[in-house]
Protein backbone atom coordinates (compact mmCIF):
# COMPACT_ATOMS: atom_id res chain seq x y z
CA UNK A 1 0.00 0.00 0.00
CA UNK A 2 1.15 3.56 -0.59
CA UNK A 3 1.01 4.48 3.10
CA UNK A 4 3.31 1.62 3.98
CA UNK A 5 5.83 2.68 1.34
CA UNK A 6 5.93 6.23 2.75
CA UNK A 7 6.77 4.92 6.23
CA UNK A 8 9.33 2.44 4.98
CA UNK A 9 12.88 3.50 5.79
CA UNK A 10 15.45 3.81 3.04
CA UNK A 11 19.20 3.73 3.21
CA UNK A 12 19.64 7.48 2.44
CA UNK A 13 20.82 9.90 5.15
CA UNK A 14 18.01 11.63 6.98
CA UNK A 15 15.37 9.04 6.08
CA UNK A 16 15.00 7.58 9.57
CA UNK A 17 12.13 8.54 11.85
CA UNK A 18 14.59 10.38 14.14
CA UNK A 19 15.92 12.39 11.20
CA UNK A 20 12.39 13.34 10.08
CA UNK A 21 11.53 14.43 13.61
CA UNK A 22 14.75 16.48 13.88
CA UNK A 23 13.95 18.16 10.57
CA UNK A 24 10.50 19.15 11.85
CA UNK A 25 12.03 20.69 14.98
CA UNK A 26 14.63 22.64 12.87
CA UNK A 27 17.57 20.78 14.43
CA UNK A 28 20.47 19.54 12.27
CA UNK A 29 19.92 16.13 10.77
CA UNK A 30 22.58 13.62 11.85
CA UNK A 31 24.67 12.35 8.95
CA UNK A 32 23.58 15.06 6.50
CA UNK A 33 25.77 17.78 5.04
CA UNK A 34 23.81 20.97 4.85
CA UNK A 35 25.36 24.11 3.21
CA UNK A 36 25.47 26.95 5.77
CA UNK A 37 27.16 29.89 3.95
CA UNK A 38 29.93 32.12 5.35
CA UNK A 39 30.29 33.21 8.95
CA UNK A 40 30.92 36.82 9.89
CA UNK A 41 34.50 36.00 10.94
CA UNK A 42 35.24 34.43 7.57
CA UNK A 43 33.91 37.49 5.77
CA UNK A 44 35.98 39.83 7.97
CA UNK A 45 39.13 37.82 7.23
CA UNK A 46 38.49 38.11 3.48
CA UNK A 47 37.92 41.88 3.76
CA UNK A 48 41.15 42.29 5.77
CA UNK A 49 43.16 40.33 3.20
CA UNK A 50 41.76 42.45 0.36
CA UNK A 51 42.57 45.66 2.27
CA UNK A 52 46.17 44.55 2.91
CA UNK A 53 46.65 43.55 -0.71
CA UNK A 54 45.36 46.87 -2.01
CA UNK A 55 47.59 48.78 0.44
CA UNK A 56 50.63 46.81 -0.73
CA UNK A 57 49.81 47.55 -4.36
CA UNK A 58 49.36 51.26 -3.59
CA UNK A 59 52.78 51.45 -1.92
CA UNK A 60 54.44 49.49 -4.71
CA UNK A 61 53.07 51.79 -7.41
CA UNK A 62 54.30 55.09 -5.97
CA UNK A 63 54.86 58.08 -8.19
CA UNK A 64 58.47 58.07 -9.46
CA UNK A 65 58.53 61.88 -9.19
CA UNK A 66 57.72 61.62 -5.48
CA UNK A 67 60.51 59.08 -4.89
CA UNK A 68 63.02 61.20 -6.80
CA UNK A 69 62.00 64.31 -4.88
CA UNK A 70 62.32 62.51 -1.52
CA UNK A 71 65.83 61.38 -2.48
CA UNK A 72 66.81 64.92 -3.54
CA UNK A 73 65.43 66.36 -0.28
CA UNK A 74 67.31 63.87 1.89
CA UNK A 75 70.54 64.55 -0.03
CA UNK A 76 70.08 68.32 0.31
CA UNK A 77 69.55 68.00 4.07
CA UNK A 78 72.85 66.10 4.38
CA UNK A 79 74.72 68.62 2.20
CA UNK A 80 73.35 71.56 4.23
CA UNK A 81 74.41 69.93 7.50
CA UNK A 82 77.91 69.21 6.14
CA UNK A 83 78.30 72.84 5.04
CA UNK A 84 76.87 74.08 8.36
CA UNK A 85 79.38 71.99 10.31
CA UNK A 86 82.27 73.27 8.18
CA UNK A 87 81.09 76.89 8.60
CA UNK A 88 81.09 76.52 12.39
CA UNK A 89 84.40 74.66 12.52
CA UNK A 90 86.23 77.15 10.28
CA UNK A 91 84.37 80.27 11.49
CA UNK A 92 83.22 81.10 7.95
CA UNK A 93 80.09 82.94 6.85
CA UNK A 94 78.47 80.38 4.54
CA UNK A 95 75.24 80.54 2.56
CA UNK A 96 73.42 78.09 0.29
CA UNK A 97 72.02 79.78 -2.82
CA UNK A 98 69.76 78.00 -5.32
CA UNK A 99 69.81 78.93 -8.99
CA UNK A 100 66.40 80.51 -9.39
CA UNK A 101 64.22 81.16 -12.41
CA UNK A 102 65.87 84.56 -12.73
CA UNK A 103 69.13 82.68 -13.42
CA UNK A 104 67.62 81.01 -16.47
CA UNK A 105 67.05 77.63 -14.80
CA UNK A 106 65.30 76.23 -17.85
CA UNK A 107 68.00 77.42 -20.25
CA UNK A 108 71.12 76.64 -18.18
CA UNK A 109 73.81 74.89 -20.20
CA UNK A 110 75.06 71.47 -19.20
CA UNK A 111 77.55 71.73 -16.35
CA UNK A 112 75.95 74.89 -14.88
CA UNK A 113 75.23 74.69 -11.15
CA UNK A 114 71.73 74.21 -9.79
CA UNK A 115 72.84 75.60 -6.42
CA UNK A 116 76.05 76.71 -4.73
CA UNK A 117 77.63 77.06 -1.32
CA UNK A 118 78.96 80.61 -1.02
CA UNK A 119 81.83 81.12 1.43
CA UNK A 120 83.19 77.56 1.57
CA UNK A 121 86.65 76.75 0.25
CA UNK A 122 86.61 75.13 -3.18
CA UNK A 123 88.73 72.28 -1.79
CA UNK A 124 85.60 70.86 -0.09
CA UNK A 125 84.19 70.17 -3.54
CA UNK A 126 80.52 69.97 -2.47
CA UNK A 127 78.16 69.18 -5.37
CA UNK A 128 76.19 71.92 -7.05
CA UNK A 129 73.85 69.81 -9.20
CA UNK A 130 70.69 67.87 -8.51
CA UNK A 131 70.78 64.13 -9.06
CA UNK A 132 67.90 64.42 -11.54
CA UNK A 133 67.40 67.35 -13.93
CA UNK A 134 64.12 69.18 -13.43
CA UNK A 135 64.36 69.55 -9.66
CA UNK A 136 63.87 73.14 -8.53
CA UNK A 137 64.42 74.82 -5.16
CA UNK A 138 63.22 78.01 -3.55
CA UNK A 139 64.18 79.37 -0.15
CA UNK A 140 60.94 80.30 1.61
CA UNK A 141 60.98 83.98 2.61
CA UNK A 142 64.58 84.69 1.54
CA UNK A 143 67.00 84.39 -1.36
CA UNK A 144 69.56 82.21 0.44
CA UNK A 145 70.00 79.95 3.46
CA UNK A 146 72.52 81.17 6.04
CA UNK A 147 74.54 78.27 7.48
CA UNK A 148 77.04 79.88 9.81
CA UNK A 149 79.44 80.67 11.40
CA UNK A 150 77.11 81.07 14.39
CA UNK A 151 75.99 77.79 15.94
CA UNK A 152 72.42 79.11 16.20
CA UNK A 153 70.81 80.12 12.94
CA UNK A 154 67.26 81.27 12.32
CA UNK A 155 64.48 78.95 11.26
CA UNK A 156 64.81 78.31 7.53
CA UNK A 157 62.81 76.38 4.93
CA UNK A 158 63.57 75.27 1.39
CA UNK A 159 60.75 74.11 -0.89
CA UNK A 160 61.81 71.59 -3.52
CA UNK A 161 59.61 70.97 -6.54
CA UNK A 162 59.64 68.38 -9.26
CA UNK A 163 56.76 68.20 -11.70
CA UNK A 164 53.56 68.38 -9.69
CA UNK A 165 55.21 67.34 -6.39
CA UNK A 166 56.62 69.55 -3.64
CA UNK A 167 58.52 68.80 -0.42
CA UNK A 168 60.14 70.97 2.26
CA UNK A 169 63.57 70.72 3.89
CA UNK A 170 63.71 72.80 7.06
CA UNK A 171 65.40 73.59 10.37
CA UNK A 172 64.23 75.50 13.41
CA UNK A 173 67.76 76.85 13.83
CA UNK A 174 68.78 74.39 16.56
CA UNK A 175 67.95 71.02 15.03
CA UNK A 176 69.64 69.70 11.88
CA UNK A 177 68.07 70.27 8.48
CA UNK A 178 65.54 67.53 7.77
CA UNK A 179 62.75 66.68 5.39
CA UNK A 180 59.46 67.79 6.91
CA UNK A 181 57.15 64.87 7.70
CA UNK A 182 54.39 64.04 5.30
CA UNK A 183 56.44 63.39 2.19
CA UNK A 184 55.82 65.00 -1.18
CA UNK A 185 52.62 66.99 -1.60
CA UNK A 186 50.88 68.24 -4.72
CA UNK A 187 52.15 71.58 -5.99
CA UNK A 188 50.47 74.56 -4.37
CA UNK A 189 49.92 72.86 -0.99
CA UNK A 190 53.34 73.77 0.49
CA UNK A 191 54.01 77.44 1.30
Amino acid sequence: SPAAKAAMPTSGPGSSAAARAARRRGAPVPGSTRSRGFTLVELLVVVAVVALASAAVTLAVRDPEARTLEREAARLAVLLEAARAEARAAGLAVAWVPAGPQDGAAARPDGAEDFRFVGLPASLNLPGRWLEPGTQAQVVGAREVMLGPEPLIGAQRIALARGSQRIVVATDGLEPFAVEPGGPAPAGSVP
